[in-house]
C-alpha cells in the first residue's frame, strides 16, 4: 500500500501571481524615485543612495515581469521561441537579477556607512560626503555590479560563485557591524540621559533627547 502525504503533491504558483507582485513592487519603488526626484529638500547624498536602492529593486521587478510575461505567452501558444533565443533571454534576465542584487546590497552598505558618518562625524559630514564623492560612489557601484554580473553569466564556474558568496557575506557583516556600533552609541547615550535624569529630574528633556537619537539611527 502506498501512502500519499501532502509533500507528494507539488505546490504550483501561477505565473499571474508573480506578474502582479512584480508590477506592484515596480510601482512602489517608482513612487520612491519620483518622490526623491521631485522634492528638492531630498536632494542630498543619503537620498541619492536611497533612490539608487529603489532603482536596483526596480530592475528585479522589471526582469521578473518581463520573464513572467514571456512565459505566459509561450505557455498559451501565443509566442513560439527557439531554444537558443530562450537561453539568451534567460542569460539577460539572470544578468539583470544578479546586477540588481549586488547593487542593492552595495547601496544598503553605502547607506549604513553614510549613517555612520552622520552620527560619528556629524561636524565633518558635508566635507566627507560631498556631492562629487556621492556621485563617484554611485557610478562605481553600478559599474562594478554590471561587470560582475556579466562575468557571472559568461563564466559559470565555482570560483565566480564563491566570489559572489564572499561578497554577500562581507556586505552583510559590514552592515551588521556598523549598526551594532551605532546601537552601542545610542545605548551609551541613553545611559547618560538616565544618569542626568536622576541628577536633574528632567524626564521630558531626557525622553526627547533619547527619541531624537533613535530617530537619527533608525530613520532615513
Amino acid at each position: 500500500n502506498k501512502t500519499f502525504c501532502s509533500t507528494d503533491w507539488p505546490v504550483v504558483i501561477p505565473n499571474e501571481l508573480f506578474l502582479i507582485l512584480g508590477a506592484l513592487s515596480f510601482l512602489e519603488n517608482l513612487l520612491v524615485v519620483a518622490a526623491i526626484v521631485k522634492n528638492r529638500n531630498l536632494h542630498s547624498p543619503m537620498y541619492y543612495f536611497i533612490c539608487c536602492l529603489a532603482v536596483s529593486d526596480m530592475l528585479v521587478s522589471i526582469s521578473n515581469v518581463v520573464e513572467t510575461f514571456f512565459m505566459l505567452l509561450i505557455d498559451h501558444g501565443v509566442l513560439v521561441v527557439r531554444s537558443s533565443t530562450m537561453q539568451q533571454m534567460d542569460n539577460v534576465m539572470d544578468m539583470l537579477i544578479c546586477s540588481s542584487l549586488m547593487s542593492s546590497l552595495s547601496f544598503l552598505s553605502v547607506i549604513a556607512i553614510d549613517r555612520y558618518i552622520t552620527i560619528f562625524y556629524a561636524l565633518r559630514y558635508h566635507n566627507i560626503m560631498t556631492f562629487r564623492r556621492a556621485m563617484g560612489i554611485i557610478v562605481a557601484v553600478w559599474l562594478v555590479s554590471s561587470v560582475s554580473s556579466a562575468i557571472f553569466i559568461a563564466y559559470d564556474s565555482t570560483a565566480v560563485i564563491l566570489c559572489l558568496v564572499v561578497f554577500f557575506l562581507s556586505m552583510v557583516i559590514l552592515i551588521m557591524a556598523l549598526y551594532i556600533h551605532m546601537f552601542a552609541l545610542a545605548r551609551r547615550h541613553a545611559r547618560r540621559i538616565s544618569s542626568m535624569q536622576r541628577k536633574q529630574s528632567s524626564p521630558p528633556f531626557a525622553s526627547m533627547k533619547g527619541a531624537i537619537t533613535l530617530t537619527i539611527l533608525l530613520g532615513v
